[in-house]
């Protein structure tokens, strides 16, 4: 049997465990102005700064620090917030009074005719007047006394700044989930090479034991060769081991933004820490009261409201009043006051089905908005479901690696002792190391999927950025 045959389930946990993670971070809708977020975005950052020579010591902290203020996922969401602020300050000024200031001079020469006098034998009118010329300098001011189509456009804009910053939070929580996983691969990673190195250590001795007893005519060269393709076997799992760090610790530094070529290592180390499992009911409520994705989804059905309102609101007349004040003259010293004052109704009585034709939009975007909320709620308790499975079922893997390996530890320790004395061959103890090997493989991924659940059940109840260290001990 080879080694491959005894770590593949563990393996295929992993996968799916960076799978789900994958999904967490890439499938669940975040509720901004522009969509859900990409996952490109989140594994994207923008350089922290230049290469050092110093080797970089970086903590959990310090890298979701980092991330927080690089990744590019946050610059943009960030963005948009402010954006989504810009537009609501917009929609405010349509309520507020608009006021202006502006100075003209004037010359002109107009003929007669132009302004309708005409000359007659009594009153006679000269063909052209002018040139003349005068200045004016006026305040002109308006405000829209009712209009309930800008106050609907107003509250619109209100909730999606609202759903932005949800959005922005949301985003903070998912790449606080992303450098987390980082951290634990290159932990993991780490972790590998370890176990890869103390199997090479392991086959060295035992290809060195089988050649100094092939010397003593005291074993077949078959064992020779067998420990020879066993050590081939873990050295090149002990390259792979050694690459897949290499690659773990890119990943991260491209997340956090931290510049490719610096050097740096990891300094927490995160162990298996066992965490009280909350109730489904308990972690739902909790859910459903902290997921910033789900209030920017409910925030985004009260835009569509009032949007759907504020088309509706095009029926009803709007009131509006302005007016200006100034002086107007030849020169300053003769000019005189001028003012001038409007005020005015206006109601629509004929649009030709536009407003028709925008409601069915509205609505239809309403609709859009309701369902996206309403699969959220089940999305998040399906997260929250999954997440407490896979943390039972990591525990559960954790304590049988945990066993496995004392077993494994001891059963290579009576295979050595068995083949320095002659009893048997050497089949008995490369396959007691391979044992060895899958047990060690299986408490390391024990240990990367515990952590991973405890991670993602932070992110399913959506404290992953508030309360990470308390996931993550």
């Amino acid at each position: 049997m080879t080694r491959d045959s005894f770590v593949t389930p563990d393996r295929l946990v992993r996968i799916l465990g960076s799978a789900l993670l994958l999904l967490l971070t890439g499938a669940l809708p975040v509720w901004a102005q522009t969509g859900p977020t990409p996952i490109s975005q989140i594994s994207g950052s923008v350089a922290a700064g230049p290469v050092t020579a110093e080797v970089r010591r970086l903590t959990l902290r310090d890298a979701i620090e980092m991330a927080v203020r690089y990744n590019l996922g946050a610059i943009e969401s960030e963005a948009a917030a402010h954006a989504a602020k810009g537009q609501r300050v917009q929609a405010l000024s349509a309520l507020l009074p608009q006021v202006s200031l502006g100075a003209s001079y004037n010359k002109a020469q107009v003929t007669a005719a132009s302004l309708g006098f005409s000359s007659t034998p009594s009153v006679p009118v000269p063909a052209v007047i002018g040139p003349f010329h005068y200045s004016s300098i006026v305040a002109s001011a308006n405000q829209t006394i009712f209009n309930l189509e800008s106050i609907r456009r107003f509250q619109a804009a209100q909730t999606a700044e609202q759903a932005a910053a949800f959005s922005s939070d949301d985003v903070l929580d998912l790449i606080t989930v992303a450098v987390g996983n980082g951290y634990l691969l290159i932990i993991d990673a780490a972790s590998r090479i370890e176990a890869a190195d103390a199997e090479v250590r392991n086959a060295q001795a035992l290809f060195d034991q089988a050649v100094e007893a092939l010397a003593a005519g005291t074993s077949p060269k078959i064992d020779v060769t067998r420990t020879s393709v066993q050590l081939h076997t873990d050295q090149f799992n002990q390259t792979v081991a050694r690459n897949n760090f290499a690659i773990a610790k890119l990943n991260l530094a491209r997340v956090i933004g931290l510049p490719l070529g610096q050097a740096y290592e990891v300094v927490d180390r995160l162990p298996y820490a066992d965490l009280d499992l909350q109730s489904v009911d308990d972690a739902l409520q909790a859910a459903m009261a902290s997921r910033a994705d789900f209030r920017a989804a409910d925030r985004a059905v009260d835009t569509a409201q009032y949007q759907l309102g504020a088309v509706h609101s095009q029926r009803f007349p709007t009131a509006a009043v302005s007016g200006d004040i100034g002086r107007q003259g030849v020169t300053l010293g003769t000019s005189r006051n001028i003012f001038s004052l409007q005020a005015g109704v206006t109601v629509p009585l004929l649009t030709s089905g536009r407003i028709g034709s925008e409601a069915t939009q509205a609505q239809a975007a309403l609709q859009q908005r309701q369902a996206e909320r309403d699969n959220l709620r089940g999305q998040i308790e399906y997260d929250v479901r999954t997440a407490l499975l896979n943390l039972q079922a990591a525990k559960e893997q954790v304590r049988v690696a945990r066993e496995n390996l004392e077993l494994a530890n001891e059963n290579l320790a009576r295979s050595q002792e068995r083949f320095a004395a002659g009893v048997t061959d050497s089949v008995e103890v490369v396959q007691a190391q391979q044992s060895l090997s899958s047990a060690n493989d299986q408490y390391i991924s024990g240990t990367y999927s515990h952590n991973l659940a405890k991670l993602q059940l932070a992110r399913a109840i959506g404290v992953a950025r508030a309360n990470y260290n308390q996931y993550l001990r």
